[in-house]
């Protein structure tokens, strides 16, 4: 083949990746109204091959982001609801007995999807939630010694109530560590409020996307040149250690017990370079890392507790290094 044509073709796959992403984008937008980072982070995870926890109270629309982004994209979905008496083996499958041939075959958990929709993940035991951690971390799972891998994609996109702490067992932080990506979802300005109640009035139902409009845009082709294209995206020496000085910051921090691990800054690498391709680059600027700063380091750090006594946030934190840390030219 001529290497002229060769990446011509590349270059035009490239192109098409992109363009479906953001028919993706636009595409979640017509079934969810005012939540474009949350939207633009689903689809940063989905290209980072990461894993998403989303936060905000109840009636903000988080199940039917995911849903509508299952919708919207060419793949497999399915959706666990977490609760007390859930066991790991509802998640992962088990071995089930056959009485005709006399033999144990394994049924399949829901965690053998594409994307899988873990429904207020905090109110589950620990037990149950650690059996994600291997299907995050290794993408597969171990029933009786025997490895399954798990289909590409995989996506873990979790969600949780942060107001309401009866019944509800925290995420560990080794758990919380394997989420690239932790979206907060506010409650709706008051214009974005007035657009889902006409919706509603117009016959808009949350129940059937496919009668809202919501077809397939993008596929699994379309995430793998995407996928191609940002391994190739330039990250200057300056970028790295801007990222590497950002998470060092974050362990010194006089408000923070715990910092960035080197998995984090590993993650907002990542996570940057994605966003810059996305918005049209093939290198990263540090825009691209303060972009993607707060929804990647956030769950990363433990605030002390006589800083949280004294209303400091993560985010807080995180943005007052952002503001000290040198920006390289």
């Amino acid at each position: 083949m001529d290497p002229t044509t060769d990446n011509a073709g590349r270059t035009g796959d490239t192109g098409r990746a992109r363009s479906s992403l953001e028919a993706l984008r636009a595409e979640i937008a017509k079934a969810v109204v005012g939540q474009d980072p949350a939207v633009t982070g689903l689809v940063v995870a989905l290209l980072c091959r990461g894993h998403v926890l989303l936060e905000g109270v109840p009636g903000v629309a988080k199940t039917l982001l995911v849903r509508t982004l299952a919708a919207a994209l060419d793949i497999d979905t399915k959706r666990v609801q977490f609760t007390p008496d859930l066991m790991p083996s509802d998640v992962t499958g088990s071995l089930v007995y056959d009485a005709r041939t006399a033999e144990f075959s394994f049924q399949p958990g829901p965690v053998f999807t594409n994307l899988l929709l873990a429904d207020e993940i905090n109110r589950t035991p620990p037990k149950t939630q650690s059996s994600l951690l291997e299907a995050m971390e290794e993408r597969q799972v171990t029933v009786d010694g025997t490895p399954r891998p798990l289909p590409d994609p995989f996506l873990v996109v979790a969600t949780q109530n942060p107001v309401e702490y009866e019944g509800t067992y925290p995420l560990p932080e080794a758990q919380l560590d394997r989420f690239l990506l932790k979206l907060t979802i506010p409650l709706p300005s008051r214009q974005d409020e007035i657009d889902v109640l006409t919706r509603h009035a117009d016959g808009f139902n949350p129940r059937d996307l496919r009668a809202a409009g919501i077809r397939p845009v993008a596929g699994r082709a379309d995430l793998d040149a995407a996928r191609a294209a940002i391994a190739k995206t330039t990250v200057s020496p300056e970028i790295t250690a801007y990222v590497v000085d950002i998470c060092r910051a974050t362990r010194e921090s006089p408000s923070l017990a715990l910092g960035v691990s080197p998995r984090g800054a590993t993650a907002l690498l990542s996570t940057s370079r994605a966003w810059a391709w996305l918005t049209g680059r093939d290198y990263v600027i540090p825009d691209d890392v303060k972009a993607l700063a707060l929804s990647t380091l956030r769950h990363r750090v433990q605030l002390r507790p006589e800083a949280e006594m004294e209303g400091v946030t993560a985010d807080s934190v995180i943005n007052a290094i952002l503001a000290h840390v040198p920006v390289p030219r």
